[in-house]
């Protein structure tokens, strides 16, 4: 009982560091002249899309273990992408 609970709080946890190297990244870009306004766009976008899916997923009876591994997903391709 305990196993999943400290697996959801992992991932949890993994998302937020992932996330702050996005952050960090794009602010990173942004001051230094190298952000476009297409990056900028899809900041924007991809946080509405993304909490679509989430609340799709939990409106139809998915768990918050499914949520939070579809916006790792996003973020570690967000990751790989800006690091090029």
């Amino acid at each position: 009982m305990l196993l999943p609970w400290m697996k959801l709080a992992t991932d949890t946890t993994m998302l937020a560091f992932e996330a702050q190297m996005v952050i960090w990244t794009r602010v990173s870009q942004a001051a230094m002249g190298q952000g476009s306004t297409a990056e900028n766009l899809l900041m924007v976008t991809e946080k509405v899309t993304a909490f679509a899916e989430a609340a799709a997923t939990l409106a139809t009876g998915g768990s918050a273990h499914k949520v939070v591994r579809g916006y790792r997903r996003k973020v570690r391709a967000n990751v790989k992408r800006l690091k090029r």
